[in-house]
């Protein structure tokens, strides 16, 4: 059976590995317990993990800005997926951010992460043509 429930910080150990040993995404020091702590504070019950049979199957992480609502991270182990554990995921963040006003979202995916790019697609996602982003790291922490 399939439980989904906010992320805390006692789950940040196991989600830190799903992330460590799932390609096409990239850990860095904004995914430290501390930075993650952060964003947990700032943004409550916005984030979830799956399980399934009380094993984590699944996580996504979600905030907002007071405008726009972000995706982080969604992954799920390929033994759980084809089960709409994504979906529900993705869902569970959307209807969150929904009730606190926010109704257009955004996420990032690495130009060679072929995969989570046909998901968000075959989802209803736009691939925008019209922006590009640009990131500007202060200096002394390349990683951030």
């Amino acid at each position: 059976m399939i439980h989904i429930r906010a992320m805390t910080m006692d789950d940040y150990p196991a989600v830190i590995d799903l992330m460590r040993n799932t390609p096409g995404i990239s850990l860095r020091d904004a995914d430290s317990r501390e930075s993650t702590a952060r964003y947990l504070e700032r943004n409550p019950e916005m984030s979830f993990i799956a399980e399934v049979d009380g094993d984590l199957a699944g996580c996504v992480m979600s905030g907002h800005d007071g405008r726009r609502g972000y995706l982080q991270h969604l992954l799920v182990l390929p033994r759980y997926r084809r089960r709409g554990i994504a979906n529900a995921l993705v869902e569970r963040c959307l209807s969150m951010l929904e009730a606190h006003g926010i109704l257009k979202c955004h996420l990032d995916v690495f130009k060679t992460n072929e995969a989570a790019a046909a998901y968000w697609q075959s989802q209803g996602w736009q691939l925008r043509q019209d922006i590009d982003r640009y990131s500007f790291t202060r200096p002394g922490n390349q990683n951030a």
